[in-house]
């Protein structure tokens, strides 16, 4: 099933938002049956009437909340995935979101480019958290042996993320837009900024971090 036959629905209680997020799914994701709801109730009573793939919810919304929504929706239709965007940025409410069942979590924060790779990465059936979160996870594991974690930027944090999944700079580039040339600057950055020679290093360092695969979590 291509995207053009998936059916999206949007969930957030401001109208410009969501008119911006369907803009965007519609022109660069490829998405053609994308709905929206401006709260909880409006969203369930739209999984009544048709079902869709995927919720892409925010949590900071009129009684009920995003989180609650999630719950309910899943206790009737556990097929549906759900990805949440939030101007969140916090640990704690990004691992109560994946408890309660959802695939994913986005900040709004985030480039464009990020939500369209977490809602192809949440439709495979994977688990998508952005860089900026995975980032403060790996710094809260961390605590006070950081190992210059910190002083990387959240692009640079992306791009190692990626790099330790093994992904050419040429295919970085692309998932971030950005030429090959870039990315070897920034892979090149990341190893001054950690003070590493060799990326034998680099992976020893991602792997004591549990930095495992591109801002994604099993």
């Amino acid at each position: 099933m291509n995207n053009a036959d998936l059916r999206i629905l949007l969930v957030d209680d401001h109208a410009v938002v969501r008119a911006g997020y369907r803009h965007l799914l519609e022109t660069q994701g490829g998405f053609k049956q994308v709905r929206e709801a401006e709260n909880a109730q409006e969203a369930y009573a739209a999984c009544q009437k048709d079902l869709p793939a995927l919720v892409i919810c925010d949590i900071s919304m009129p009684e009920p909340v995003g989180l609650n929504l999630v719950q309910r929706v899943l206790g009737r239709w556990p097929e549906v995935k759900f990805l949440m965007f939030t101007m969140h940025n916090s640990i704690e409410l990004a691992r109560a979101c994946m408890d309660a069942g959802a695939k994913g979590y986005v900040t709004k924060s985030s480039r464009p480019e990020v939500l369209l790779r977490a809602i192809g990465e949440v439709l495979a059936g994977r688990t998508f958290i952005s860089a900026d979160l995975t980032r403060l996870m790996a710094l809260s594991r961390l605590r006070d042996n950081r190992g210059g974690l910190d002083e990387l930027s959240s692009r640079e944090f992306e791009v190692l993320c990626l790099l330790v999944a093994g992904q050419s700079a040429e295919q970085i580039g692309e998932l971030l837009f950005l030429s090959a040339k870039t990315i070897h600057n920034i892979h090149y950055q990341i190893k001054k900024k950690l003070q590493v020679s060799n990326d034998i290093e680099l992976t020893k360092l991602a792997i004591a971090w549990g930095l495992t695969s591109p801002s994604i979590t099993q």
